[in-house]
């Protein structure tokens, strides 16, 4: 009995070593491993929420959420036919392009052909309204060598001739669309020379997040130098592109410019008949002030 009661303190002594959960799931020590997990596969924001209901699969260089676990089926459907259902699309790669109106339209148009449908000089479309689907095909070789399908939204017309397009393609296409789109605008000089600093080489960063975990409550949370070491989430770069790559090229002829945004705007699709409620409780307009 002894012996028992010795084994039984020796166990509560080893337990007392090991962090409780509210101080392994503090926000510090959730920061670090966001940035720390994602140096193969990318994770979207809403990872850490899907990891614990789906199925998570890797693909296209992210890390999804594939199918939704046995207990979840219920409940998805549920808010797909009476509610709403939110998806994060933000792994879709989204192409920007900054130019001349005229001169954006002249070249999309060798990509593209009114034969499929609409076209990115759809007035509807180009008023920026409402979003376009097509198909994009190699410069002037419709209806041969399609690059596949897309999505497009131009921002509505502030009465200047410059004017903003997004585009929107899945990360399978994503290269071999850009390619293109530099080929026709003729953009092969990198805008911007510095590269923001990849996940991983946040060595230091990881330094500082072991030394304040060390510290434990020693230091004071409202401390400024605490405040400095606490990491950011980084999502940098995505999936399809070396975070030492270029991602924004221009034209010096045109001065059309082609940015990759993907990841840096996010993407959600609301299924239910309650979808336009919600985004209508969720969305304020902003009072705008006119000096």
């Amino acid at each position: 009995s002894e012996k028992q009661a010795e084994k039984a303190v020796h166990q509560k002594k080893e337990q007392s070593k090991t962090k409780c959960r509210k101080a392994r799931r503090r926000h510090i020590n959730l920061v670090a491993e966001f940035n720390h997990r994602q140096r193969k596969n990318i994770w979207l924001e809403t990872h850490i929420w899907h990891a614990k209901r789906f199925h998570m699969v890797k693909k296209w260089g992210y890390c999804l959420g594939n199918s939704p676990t046995e207990k979840s089926y219920r409940a998805c459907y549920r808010a797909m036919t009476k509610h709403c259902l939110l998806q994060d699309l933000s792994y879709y790669c989204c192409l920007e392009l900054k130019g001349k109106e005229n001169e954006l339209l002249k070249q999309l148009a060798r990509i593209c052909s009114i034969d499929t449908g609409l076209t990115f000089q759809e007035a509807c479309c180009l008023s920026g309204r409402f979003e376009g689907s097509l198909n994009l095909y190699r410069a002037d070789r419709y209806p041969e060598d399609m690059l596949g399908p897309v999505t497009f939204i131009w921002k509505p017309r502030n009465g200047s001739e410059n004017r903003q397009l997004w585009i929107w393609v899945h990360p399978a296409l994503k290269q071999d669309i850009l390619r293109e789109l530099k080929a026709i605008f003729q953009c092969s000089e990198p805008e911007e020379i510095c590269i923001t600093e990849p996940v991983t080489t946040s060595i230091q960063e990881e330094k500082q997040v072991e030394i304040l975990t060390s510290l434990g409550n020693k230091r004071k949370r409202e401390d400024k130098e605490g405040e400095k070491a606490v990491p950011v989430k980084k999502i940098i770069g995505d999936g399809t592109r070396d975070p030492f790559q270029s991602y924004s090229w221009i034209a010096r002829t045109t001065g059309v410019t082609i940015s990759d945004r993907s990841m840096e705007i996010l993407r959600y699709r609301l299924i239910g008949p309650l979808s336009h409620s919600v985004l209508t409780e969720t969305l304020k307009a902003a009072s705008v002030q006119t000096v």
